[in-house]
């Protein structure tokens, strides 16, 4: 199980790479959060999270819509 959610993060890391490639701004969006100190960054990335959250909640219930 542990194995399997390493290649879903690592899956979905490489599609946010070719996305920025592409221009998209995923992580970029406003409401992403950002804080440099001295010695280090912490980013949330709260608009993104709730995009796609709503994207694949409409995709999650037009297939089960669909499958009936």
């Amino acid at each position: 199980m542990l194995l399997g959610l390493g290649l879903l993060l690592v899956v979905i890391g490489g599609v946010l790479v070719i996305a920025a490639r592409f221009g998209l701004p995923l992580g970029r969006l406003p409401g992403d959060i950002t804080f440099r100190g001295k010695n280090g960054s912490v980013f949330f990335p709260l608009g993104s999270s709730i995009l796609i959250s709503a994207v694949l909640s409409i995709l999650f219930y037009l297939v089960c819509r669909f499958r009936r």
